[in-house]
């Protein structure tokens, strides 16, 4: 019995180690571009490898878009344009990941099986649109699952091949049929185990909304309930998580032990990459990944900040754990008004391995000629002759070639973290902050996380299944609407202990259900915060009453939301100019324990954000030389293989600057010119500098 327990006790662990993700070891960064084959208008194959080639391009990212091409018809499959393209990139040694093509499906499913398009809160979607399907769906589920076995079995030897993507940006789509909603009953049920539950947890009494019969659960699509609705929402996102690891846990049957598997991971859009995926749990989807990946498209010409880079490395970055990722899509040319001024695409490129990418890959290689996308313009324009963006990109290509010992696997270490939550954001974007009002979620955080970009301080991300939330001496929580007990009381543990937070207005509010506290505000980390409040109003004409920071009036103006703090054991850092609530504090600082928790009652400018964040990076000793410069100067740095810093230098600006090098003698490593500390770094419009310090 003993050893029939221990046979199997070491068939379990075997299949762990081959189900569950392994980093792969990278020597080489990865600068690339999406090619397809299937939408070039004439036969030019050859003559785009020699251009790949002289521009410096080594991988390649084919197959994840053209299932109708490489399945034309149920169950014939025709793999001639990914053959033609292996050929050529194995022939020209160039790398290629494949992308399982399952997130736009042919017409023939559709003629056979209609109800793989998904059916929304908004009806059954049409054919034509991309991520139209169900992902749940059954006959897809078949179909995307042969799909993928058929082509791995074609390719999983070819040696030009390094790695596959599943899917594509997956999300539910918001994907809420009957077979759907069957699907979220059984997850209820599991969950919950009793109607009773259920009734009491999410309040259903109002409205008549009880359900007293599982026969009788409704469609989710017309809840009024925002504590279930959020639910569902979770519910969605764990569809997500599935999928992509269904989709691994394929791939990874065929796959070399020297490949790797990554997903194109995108944020939430406002007409650029913007803020936190609501449909899509990042950092539980990535577990089943061997490597993170990420879409980041931002604005450029005088808009360029390079926030948008900053902010999707440093989310992709924490995804597993702060080991390097791969940017797999960002735009070379892309809209007509982000076409990149010299020195532009160089300055983005660096910047994404500033933040620890190992690679940087352009959509696409060239612009398309027809259908949805064609003026997102690629790196080639619609001539495919050479332009300006490919002749700086051949300069990246060569720098990238030669310099990649000293850039790649560059190691941060950040003693700052943003707490992000998709529960705090489903259930905030349930209730917002009144009607009408377009203020969300990720306009909060970013206003912080852009603050500390601006200041050169350096960032994680972490959620509530964080591990290491207590390794960081300075927490921020946005907007923590929604939370268990157990993690408001862990951030109390964290102040008490000695670690420094800064929490805004609506955060402990409700629990993980999104049902709202009877206690007082706000919930639980009151006790730390030394404050309690039971109102909260429109501001109107408030504005901040605070000498300390030497504000402007325009930077004291309040909009949108402010609640009515009274202080307990806090010190008050702002009050509220106003003839009534002026007896209110809007900021507060109390030391609790060995730490020190700030609250922001109100939405206050980016000045004032700016402020608090800047005393508290002081107050945790991590002001210095760095934060001698600030935004459009913008500094990063990492540890290298070699054990060595390394220095990025940006000039977000059309305007030239200087930085005076602060660290240990080096090399810039652009020029190839010792630098000394102390040495004036002039940096031109747009320019880079990257400094190895001895």
């Amino acid at each position: 019995m003993k050893k029939i327990y221990l046979l199997l006790l070491f068939v379990q662990l075997l299949f762990i180690s081959k189900t569950f993700a392994q980093y792969p070891k990278m020597d080489k960064l990865l600068y690339g571009v999406a090619y397809y084959d299937e939408y070039m208008p004439y036969e030019r194959l050859d003559q785009d490898v020699q251009m790949m080639k002289a521009c410096g391009i080594n991988v390649v990212r084919i197959a994840e878009s053209t299932w109708s091409t490489e399945e034309p018809q149920d169950g014939v499959f025709d793999f001639t344009h990914i053959d033609r393209v292996l050929n050529a990139m194995q022939k020209a040694g160039i790398h290629v990941i494949i992308g399982t093509p399952t997130y736009a499906v042919p017409t023939w499913m559709v003629k056979k099986h209609p109800e793989i398009l998904a059916i929304t809160p908004s009806g059954q979607n049409q054919y034509g649109a991309r991520q139209n399907m169900d992902i749940t769906n059954k006959d897809y589920r078949f179909y995307a699952e042969r799909v993928i076995r058929k082509i791995m079995e074609h390719v999983k030897d070819n040696p030009a091949v390094i790695g596959y993507q599943v899917d594509n940006e997956t999300k539910a789509y918001n994907t809420a049929g009957p077979n759907v909603q069957a699907l979220f009953v059984n997850y209820m049920k599991a969950k919950y185990k009793t109607l009773d539950n259920i009734n009491h947890i999410f309040g259903l009494d109002y409205w008549s909304n009880r359900i007293n019969n599982w026969d009788d659960f409704p469609s989710m699509i017309g809840t009024i309930n925002g504590s279930l609705g959020a639910e569902f929402a979770k519910f969605q996102r764990q569809l997500v998580t599935d999928y992509l690891a269904w989709q691994a846990a394929i791939v990874r049957e065929y796959k070399r032990p020297d490949q790797f598997i990554t997903q194109n991971f995108d944020l939430e859009w406002k007409g650029f990459s913007f803020g936190i995926q609501p449909d899509v749990d990042h950092f539980a989807a990535a577990k089943a990944l061997d490597i993170a990946g990420i879409d980041i498209y931002h604005p450029s010409q005088d808009n360029l900040t390079g926030v948008e880079i900053s902010f999707g490395g440093d989310v992709a970055r924490s995804m597993k754990g702060g080991k390097n990722y791969l940017t797999i899509e960002t735009e070379a040319q892309g809209f007509p008004q982000w076409t990149p001024y010299p020195g532009q695409l160089r300055l983005q490129a660096f910047s994404h391995l500033a933040s620890g990418a190992n690679m940087v890959s352009y959509w696409p290689w060239h612009s398309i000629h027809n259908s949805a996308e064609t003026y997102w313009k690629g790196l080639l324009s619609h001539d495919f002759e050479p332009n300006p963006v490919y002749e700086e990109a051949k300069t990246i290509g060569k720098d990238f070639d030669r310099l990649s010992a000293k850039l790649i696997n560059l190691k941060k270490k950040n003693d700052v973290a943003i707490l992000f939550s998709n529960e705090a954001l489903s259930g905030f974007k349930a209730f917002g902050f009144g009607w009408g009002v377009r203020t969300g979620y990720n306009d909060v955080l970013r206003q912080f996380y852009d603050g500390l970009y601006h200041m050169n301080v350096g960032c994680d991300f972490v959620d509530p299944t964080s591990k290491n939330i207590e390794d960081y001496k300075l927490l921020i929580v946005p907007l923590l609407y929604a939370a268990p007990d157990s993690l408001l009381q862990r951030l109390n543990t964290y102040v008490k202990n000695g670690g420094h937070i800064i929490y805004t207005f609506k955060t402990g509010f409700a629990d993980e259900n999104v049902k709202v506290r009877t206690s007082h505000q706000p919930g639980i980390i009151n006790e730390a915060c030394g404050i309690y409040y039971s109102q909260f109003t429109d501001p109107g004409n408030a504005s901040l009453k605070a000498d300390t920071w030497n504000l402007k009036p325009e930077d004291k103006k309040l909009n949108t939301w402010m609640e009515l703090i009274t202080p307990t054991t806090a010190k008050v850092l702002a009050y509220y100019d106003h003839p009534v609530w002026g007896k209110y504090a809007a900021i507060t600082q109390n030391n609790y324990g060995k730490g020190v928790a700030t609250y922001i009652g109100a939405i206050t400018t980016a000045a004032v954000t700016d402020k608090i964040l800047a005393d508290e990076v002081k107050a945790i000793g991590l002001w210095g030389d760095d934060q001698q410069l600030a935004w459009p100067l913008v500094t990063k740095q990492g540890v290298n293989q070699a054990g060595k810093t390394v220095h990025y230098y940006f000039n977000y600006s059309a305007h030239e600057g200087a930085v005076t090098y602060p660290y240990g003698n080096g090399k810039e490593l652009l020029s190839g010119k010792n630098i000394s500390r102390g040495s004036n770094l002039a940096l031109e419009p747009w320019g880079v500098k990257i400094v190895e310090s001895n």
